[in-house]
């Protein structure tokens, strides 16, 4: 069964420096509908004007994945991390017992489009870390490209938790395939573009819930940016 979540009507908030669109409830928007799905907690789609972002703040007993779509955002944390998240980057910070971050946008002309992803971890209290790797493009181009995942498989960042985060980028036309094993979920998100999942028409920002699906067929309309999430 494929249960879609129209981008239309996601969470919207306008901060006048950020505008954010939310997936599941967060922060001042709350659907008991949409708590997250499986271990999948949020799925932000925010956009950050240059030279703002969020301030240092507390996380806790979080998988945070940030995906850049296009700009760059500049990470620093309480471990001492700084870095440059660009298009291509995968990032992860397991927040564990606890950590204090900041986001920012560096640029002084153009903004950062970016998903904030948050899965639950496996267990509480855990020591706080960080990675970040880069992924080629030619690396997702008509294949999906693990970007994180509970083991150390293709280069990807490790998390702690059984879900498997998979990219791929699609012209029109092109497909690709994953099986779903027994007992297994799948959530996709569509970053950019327009794609048809086992036949059903998905669009930018819109989110789908796959249960009960031997495989997941993705094909393109349209240039496509795609992220697929294997939960247990």
């Amino acid at each position: 069964m494929i249960a879609v979540r129209p981008s239309a009507e996601r969470g919207h908030l306008d901060h006048g420096w950020l505008d954010t669109r939310h997936t599941f409830s967060f922060d001042q928007y709350r659907d008991p509908r949409y708590m997250g799905y499986r271990t999948l907690r949020v799925i932000n789609e925010d956009r950050v004007h240059p030279g703002r972002g969020f301030g240092m703040h507390f996380h806790r007993d979080m998988e945070i994945i940030t995906y850049v779509l296009s700009g760059a955002l500049e990470h620093k944390d309480s471990l001492g991390n700084g870095s440059i998240i660009r298009p291509g980057d995968g990032q992860r910070m397991s927040a564990g017992s606890g950590i204090m971050h900041s986001e920012f946008n560096p640029s002084e002309t153009d903004p950062v489009h970016l998903l904030q992803i948050w899965i639950l971890p496996n267990r509480r209290g855990i020591v706080p870390s960080y990675e970040q790797k880069s992924f080629a493009p030619e690396e997702k181009r008509r294949r999906l490209s693990l970007i994180a995942g509970p083991e150390a498989r293709d280069g990807n960042v490790v998390i702690n938790q059984d879900a498997w985060l998979y990219v791929t980028q699609l012209a029109p036309g092109e497909e690709v395939s994953r099986a779903l094993e027994p007992g297994r979920y799948a959530w996709v998100q569509i970053a950019r573009g327009a794609v048809d999942v086992n036949g059903t028409p998905l669009s930018q920002g819109d989110g789908a819930a796959a249960s009960d699906e031997r495989e997941l067929n993705i094909r393109a309309r349209e240039d496509s940016e795609v992220l697929v999430f294997d939960l247990a």
